[in-house]
């Protein structure tokens, strides 16, 4: 242990701590911007830096460790002066529009700028051009970038993608796509992490909020009959900016909003969910009876980021994912076809919207070989997480005081087995419970697969179904998945079965989810899923009752010829920049 003082205050803290950690174990926190633990130490922004008596020049708190004996000042004139000017000189390149910034009230440079007093600034200020295409579902702002170096670094550490890079010198650096490419031209997988983990607006989600709420939007059209779902990962986390707790951000309430926001049906993406499990489940037991036509292991192919991601960093293997569609693309389709059919609705007035935790569902719903109902997209509108709070925010409801309202009918039943889609290992654990039925005709313990569980980046298991033994892992982040598709192709592991989730701790940690600063809440987010699954009275995708219709009604048999046609694609049907080259 290490003995300090913290503005005259004696502390002991553990030999290695740095000075911001120290302040904050002393409940005496020191401002900060550009900060990322383990990720981004590089002390860019010099908002963090502190006084330490008998040391002439200021020191930033963030990569500078604790001495025996140090006496640390954190707010002195000296330290105040400092952080006042270069805050002020941030600001001096910083588009300041707040009122019209999507994190307003959610910005790590307002508020410091707000505690410190920044009411004028000397400064004369230098504005950068902005130039973005507009229409990408990722969405970059220079006049905002406060060359944090965030993006760069949990691009690079994280997720393995090295989209971002320093570009310019001087005064006018500032961050640009990597090889001097467009952002059109890039392999960027769209899983959102740099928007998450940005300070400012400099990096936010394409707005497609306009083509619901505007006058000539789907909403104010009275031809069009809107069909909205909701991601299991959303429930988690649609409460979180509006100041609900998680027991009064229940699924219901949330469809509550939904309804008083206008939307005519309101249907839960885990039925999709429990529909992707018994066409991918069934499409893997497909695959290990004839185990010499295939190469294993099979990918799961419901995350959009990591099929980008295959497909542009190694699309030898984009023959191995497996063939179904993501859930809310399954449910797309079958809205438009089965569920019109039924209500006696012209699927061409049918306007579908989903929410999802993510970003890259943006541009897979844009996908030509993912339209299959034949009534154009199969889904016409992508929001995340925070379009949805901000569009709940615009018609100021009284959220906490609305009646609770259920999922429609009869897309609007889903398992636990669903919920948990939304965690890593969930849909691994979702196909193994009913795999394992689909063999048996047995159902396991529900909780039988919990070994899949766990934020760890990757995670392994061999499972015995009734003599078989099957061999799955499951990896979560992009730059663990990358560590396991190499470990793959030097035969150091072997598997059957492999989930892959772009996101590290998957749809619960999206890139669409809310931001928190600093927080990282996948952990949080997902064990709630798991106690809905647990509270679930249904925990098996095939005793879902509506998929259980569906398929007697319509489908006939999970990868019958109807179910290829609406459920399933051709990974290989369309290009990443990099499969063009």
């Amino acid at each position: 242990m290490v003995n300090i003082k913290i503005n005259d205050r004696e502390v002991q803290v553990k030999e290695g701590t740095t000075i911001l950690r120290a302040a904050e174990q002393a409940h005496m926190p020191i401002p900060h911007l550009c900060y990322l633990k383990d990720i981004n130490e590089i002390g860019a922004c010099r908002v963090c830096v502190v006084e330490i008596k008998g040391v002439n020049k200021l020191i930033p708190a963030c990569n500078n460790v604790v001495q025996e004996g140090m006496e640390i000042y954190t707010n002195s004139p000296r330290v105040r002066e400092a952080r006042r000017t270069n805050v002020e000189l941030i600001l001096s390149q910083h588009d300041c529009l707040c009122a019209t910034c999507v994190r307003s009230g959610n910005c790590s440079l307002q508020k410091i700028a707000n505690d410190l007093g920044i009411i004028t600034t000397e400064y004369a200020r230098n504005v950068p051009a902005n130039s973005w295409p507009q229409d990408y579902p990722l969405v970059r702002d220079a006049s905002k970038c406060i060359k944090c170096m965030r993006c760069i670094q949990i691009c690079e550490k994280v997720q393995g993608v090295n989209i971002w890079d320093v570009a310019k010198t001087g005064s006018r650096t500032t961050v640009g796509v990597s090889h001097n490419r467009r952002i059109t031209e890039s392999d960027c997988a769209l899983c959102g992490q740099c928007i998450t983990h940005c300070p400012v607006g400099a990096l936010r989600e394409r707005d497609d909020t306009a083509k619901l709420l505007a006058l000539d939007g789907a909403f104010a059209d009275p031809n069009k009959v809107t069909v909205v779902q909701v991601a299991p990962a959303v429930r988690t986390a649609w409460g979180e900016e509006l100041g609900l707790t998680r027991e009064e951000a229940t699924p219901q309430r949330l469809v509550a909003a939904l309804k008083a926001l206008g939307f005519d049906y309101v249907f839960d993406t885990n039925f999709g969910a429990d529909l992707t499990i018994m066409e991918e489940g069934s499409e893997f037991l497909e695959r290990l009876k004839h185990r010499d036509e295939y190469t294993f292991p099979m990918f799961t192919s419901c995350c959009p980021g990591w099929v980008r991601y295959l497909k542009g960093h190694h699309p030898e293997m984009a023959g191995q994912l497996s063939t179904a569609k993501s859930p809310h693309q399954m449910q797309g389709a079958i809205t438009k076809t089965y569920f019109a059919e039924k209500m006696g609705i012209d699927p061409d007035k049918i306007f579908n919207i989903s929410i999802m935790p993510c970003v890259a569902k943006k541009a897979e719903a844009d996908i030509p070989n993912m339209n299959d109902a034949g009534h154009g997209k199969d889904v016409d509108l992508v929001l995340t997480t925070r379009e949805i709070v901000r569009m709940i925010r615009a018609d100021h409801l009284d959220v906490r005081n609305l009646a609770e309202r259920e999922f429609d009918t009869p897309l609007g039943t889903g398992t636990g087995a669903a919920v948990i889609f939304g965690a890593t290992g969930g849909v691994m654990e979702a196909a193994l419970r009913t795999c394992y039925h689909l063999i048996t005709g047995k159902n396991p313990y529900p909780d039988a697969f919990y070994m899949v569980r766990g934020l760890d980046g990757w995670k392994e298991a061999c499972i015995d179904i009734a003599g078989t033994t099957v061999r799955v892992a499951v990896v979560s982040g992009l730059g663990n998945t990358e560590k396991l598709i190499r470990a793959l192709k030097r035969g150091e592991v072997e598997y059957d079965f492999v989930e892959v989730m772009a996101c590290p701790g998957g749809c619960v940690g999206g890139g669409g989810q809310p931001i928190h600063d600093g927080q990282e809440l996948a952990g949080t987010r997902g064990d709630n899923l798991y106690f809905l699954d647990r509270g679930n009275e249904l925990r098996f995708s095939h005793e879902n009752p509506d998929i259980l219709d569906l398929y007697k009604d319509y489908l006939g048999a999970p990868l019958s010829h109807r179910a290829h046609e609406l459920l399933h694609t051709d990974h290989t049907g369309w290009k990443m920049p990099g499969e063009m080259k």
